[in-house]
């Protein structure tokens, strides 16, 4: 999805649990918008993804400090060709439902998940698999159509969770999750509030919180005061505009952590002047980044390459590859090729993050000389209208969930994807082979030099422009410790506790 989820992180002190005092092991969080359901086969959206993080687990994880990815509900797995992997899976675990953790839940799991019928919105994970195969209980082959070098970053995924397969043949997932994680589902009332609670027969141990409450507050604002009040005690994504306010608060702790999601300016690559390599390199010198990013109160840094430095596949050499602010060479270039005659279109989502973007890549452009004004839309008809080509330049970003390379730069600039998810229209035939080229390896080191090569590429080419890359935030009540973070912006309480 273009959906960015920004995310949050949290001092990382997970000291020894204090579970004494009047405080009690119960912890409320403020989300903007409600859960669209709670199935992970059948959502794709970072605010019912932080629920189903909670009550699900997937056969590996990545772990939030080094990246590297790890056997979850996995033990171990080999490939003992390029285009067949065979998963050992832990025993003794059970499904919230008493039911057992197995080969046959993990096939079940995934074959619903491929099947064209389910319509599963983030299926694109898995479609590079071809079969799933139960070897014995505790045994599964997956074989691929081809080598498919991210299928582990894939199998972190949270949409890649193993369902209770007793469970969504009785019941309606969306409404009443299953998993084998630390907290089981009690309640979810549309428009108001999830509740979850500890599952006392966790397989790494109870958490120490007894009960979470995920509380919809549509106001940003009002999410602060209840935060200040101490109505609830966790608010993530902060705002931009909000945070000197979050900061000063007495009895909270922000954190901020260098994240993997990418904000950018596209070009309308089908469309003249912007499928002139002189036009996009007048507007990358036309832009001033630096003085963008200095607006976001430290919640963005900056950089040309695409691949952030969080993301599998990033090298510093990219951001050498791209190009500075230089308005004199922008002036140039719109001068020698008229382009300050043409009136030109930035489309932009109505978000405020997105809006500040247009606001001062507006006024910077129009420095160069050129002549631009600003269209915005709602969110569902912008990213409708950017996908049909109809605009000249617009502001996208990418949240990079699997925090790989080629999971960014495949849904994004490959000309497969021309029409739907490369919505700026990027068509070359040599960056599509060395994007095929990372993603058909299972040789992770192949796969990091062709993905660099990739990205130089684009980089050069500019069919986008980088703005930032993300910052991930949280703002914690000071009794709340141990939150584990991750730079792609989820968190998971099993760690958290309060004192």
């Amino acid at each position: 999805m273009v959906v960015l989820a920004t995310g949050c992180s949290s001092s990382s002190s997970s000291g020894g649990n204090n579970e004494g005092g009047d405080v009690p092991q119960e912890i409320t969080y403020a989300t903007i918008t409600d859960v669209v359901g709670l199935s992970p086969i059948l959502t794709n959206d970072s605010v019912s993804s932080s629920v189903i993080e909670q009550v699900y687990e997937t056969l590996f994880t990545r772990n939030p400090e080094t990246m590297e990815i790890e056997p979850l509900l996995a033990e171990s797995y080999e490939t003992p060709d390029d285009k067949t992997w065979i998963i050992k899976l832990k025993k003794d675990i059970k499904f919230h439902d008493g039911t057992d953790f197995n080969a046959e839940a993990v096939k079940y799991t995934f074959d619903k998940f491929m099947d064209p019928k389910t319509a599963a919105p983030r299926a694109s994970l898995l479609e590079p698999v071809e079969s799933v195969t139960v070897v014995d209980d505790y045994t599964i082959e997956i074989k691929t159509k081809y080598p498919y070098g991210p299928l582990l970053a894939a199998l972190s995924h949270t949409n890649s969770a193993i369902v209770s397969p007793k469970a969504d043949q009785a019941q309606d997932l969306m409404k009443e999750p299953v998993g084998t994680g630390p907290f089981k589902f009690v309640s979810w009332t549309p428009g108001d509030q999830v509740v979850i609670e500890k599952n006392e027969d966790y397989w790494q141990g109870a958490p120490k919180l007894e009960k979470a409450t995920f509380k919809v507050v549509p106001e940003i604002t009002t999410a602060i005061s209840m935060l200040q009040t101490g109505k609830v005690q966790f608010i993530d994504a902060i705002p931009t505009e909000q945070l000197k306010r979050v900061e000063s608060l007495k009895n909270v702790e922000v954190t901020k952590k260098e994240g993997t999601p990418v904000y950018y300016m596209g070009f309308n690559m089908k469309k003249e002047p912007m499928n002139n390599p002189e036009f996009r390199q007048a507007v990358a010198y036309a832009l001033d980044r630096e003085a963008y990013v200095n607006k976001l109160n430290g919640l963005g840094t900056k950089g040309n390459s695409v691949i952030g430095p969080k993301v599998f596949g990033y090298d510093e050499s990219a951001d050498g590859a791209g190009y500075k602010h230089d308005l004199e060479k922008a002036k140039e270039l719109v001068k020698s090729n008229n382009f300050g005659d043409l009136e030109l279109e930035i489309l932009v989502a109505n978000r405020d993050s997105y809006m500040l973007m247009a606001e001062i890549a507006q006024s910077q452009l129009k420095e160069a000389g050129l002549n631009v004004s600003i269209e915005t839309m709602e969110w569902g008809t912008f990213l409708d209208t950017a996908r049909d080509g109809k605009y000249d330049m617009t502001f996208l970003g990418w949240s990079n969930t699997t925090a790989d390379g080629s999971e960014l730069l495949y849904p994004n600039f490959h000309s497969d994807n021309i029409g739907s998810s490369n919505r700026v229209g990027y068509n070359n035939p040599e960056f599509d082979q060395l994007v095929n080229e990372s993603r058909e390896n299972v040789d992770q080191e192949v796969r990091v030099k062709k993905l660099q090569e990739a990205n130089q590429m684009l980089v050069k080419d500019a069919p986008v422009i980088v703005m930032n890359h993300g910052v991930v935030t949280a703002a914690l009540d000071k009794s709340v410790k141990g939150l584990e973070l991750d730079p792609t912006g989820q968190w998971s309480l099993y760690k958290v506790y309060r004192e």
